[in-house]
């Protein structure tokens, strides 16, 4: 069944989700929909929301209201290796490397978790090195890395997975302005070459604004605002929300 559903997940949808921890609500009635091809911007203070949802996305946070869909086929009650395996992939905002093995090998452990075999993993793993520009550094420790090329990595490692749809947790944390204009060029390779529908959580604004279809704005729980970026730049709720302002 997720080979089946894979294969037709053009939109990944949650609609009316709610996430409660231990009495706090953490997400409230929420709706997000990305598409295909699309880059949608998950934005908002911290604490807001964002990376629970993405938790809700894959599976990992259980939910006390609410429905998530793949291309309208529910998955709400799917464990995380089952959405893995039907197009869902993520990266970390830590990047969470598997430290005592080389780059290669933790880009080969996201083909293996899709249950490809261990020569399959092993050249999917060369491919995607060298689509990143980084075959140089195949045999390289992940301890040893230099921090941006554990980021590149990191996303490989959930390239390597084929997914349909990748879910990136601030991509850019820590990385200098050079850095992070590799990255928004990896992000525009990642959707045009890979087809993928991207949702982006990010405190950069300009990556943001430079990068993304579309903006959705948490505060507290609660979407306030989605709609293009310049919309969201001007939107008055924004701005007091997320931007500090008063007027």
């Amino acid at each position: 069944m997720p080979a089946i559903i894979a294969a037709a997940a053009n939109r990944l949808q949650v609609d009316r989700v709610t996430v409660d921890f231990q009495g706090l609500r953490a997400v409230e009635d929420v709706d997000l929909q990305v598409s295909r091809g699309e880059i949608l911007g998950l934005i908002g203070p911290n604490g807001a929301g964002k990376t629970t949802l993405v938790n809700v996305l894959t599976g990992f946070q259980s939910i006390a209201a609410g429905e998530v869909t793949l291309s309208g086929m529910p998955v709400t009650a799917w464990p995380a290796w089952r959405r893995a395996r039907a197009g869902l992939a993520r990266t970390f905002q830590n990047v969470l490397l598997f430290r005592k093995l080389s780059a290669l090998e933790n880009i080969e452990a996201g083909a293996l978790a899709q249950g490809e075999s261990r020569h399959s993993a092993h050249t999917r793993a060369r491919e995607v090195l060298d689509w990143l520009g980084l075959s140089h550094l195949r045999s390289q420790i992940a301890d040893t890395l230099p921090f941006g090329a554990e980021r590149r990595i990191g996303i490989g490692r959930a390239i390597a997975a084929r997914p349909h749809f990748l879910l990136m947790d601030e991509p850019a944390a820590g990385l200098n302005d050079a850095e992070c204009d590799d990255l928004a060029a990896l992000i525009r390779r990642i959707r045009t070459e890979l087809g993928c529908g991207i949702l982006l959580i990010e405190h950069r604004m300009s990556l943001v604004f430079e990068l993304c279809d579309r903006v959705q704005v948490l505060d507290q729980g609660r979407t306030i605002a989605t709609d293009v970026p310049d919309a969201v730049r001007r939107d008055a709720r924004v701005r007091r929300a997320y931007l500090g302002e008063t007027e």
